[in-house]
């Protein structure tokens, strides 16, 4: 597993600089999405890596390996969101925003650890496009409880979703970085 932590904080690493660097550009004006509005640019960002792996071409710049990094992005700014809630304005700086992202990526790569030793790193003989696809089935089921008000019976919450895209997303940009296909 020594090989996952690491290579887990490579692409995470990938993802913050770039988290920090649209802090420099917009500062955190996410601040005023709700949390729904996060869901739904989680599944913007893997329905196109999907259309993408279906019709083998993009028409916009943007690859499949930077959609994976605006989900794992997106996905600790919702984590962010459920915990403070939305606002009308922004109403924390761009270092507390930072500060905030790497509280959340250490809590879900703790929770991918956890999960890796149980499941025997099953996700490095996955396909990328089965990534995709528990990626937008969390979107599914997340948008399924934020429809119920945030409530559940027997099932995982909102932020465990949230945690699980992410790291479906490492895991996608560990195997592209790995040699793998996307």
């Amino acid at each position: 597993m020594a090989d996952t932590n690491k290579q887990y904080d490579e692409v995470v690493a990938q993802c913050r600089d770039l988290f920090v660097l649209k802090m420099s550009d917009y500062g955190p004006s996410w601040r005023i999405e709700q949390p729904k509005t996060i869901t739904d640019q989680i599944f913007i960002n893997a329905k196109r890596i999907r259309t993408i792996m279906l019709n083998g071409e993009a028409k916009v710049d943007d690859d499949i390996y930077s959609e994976f990094i605006g989900i794992v992005n997106y996905g600790v700014i919702g984590l962010i969101q459920l915990e403070h809630g939305f606002s009308d304005t922004i109403d924390m700086s761009s270092e507390q925003a930072v500060e905030l992202y790497d509280k959340y990526i250490a809590e879900t790569k703790n929770l991918m650890m956890a999960k890796n030793t149980d499941y025997g790193e099953a996700w490095r003989d996955m396909r990328t496009s089965s990534y995709v696809d528990f990626i937008l089935t969390k979107v599914q089921r997340t948008k399924s409880i934020e429809n119920n008000a945030g409530k559940t019976l027997v099932s995982e919450g909102i932020a465990a979703n949230y945690q699980d895209m992410i790291n479906y997303a490492v895991f996608a940009l560990i195997r592209h970085n790995e040699g793998s296909e996307m």
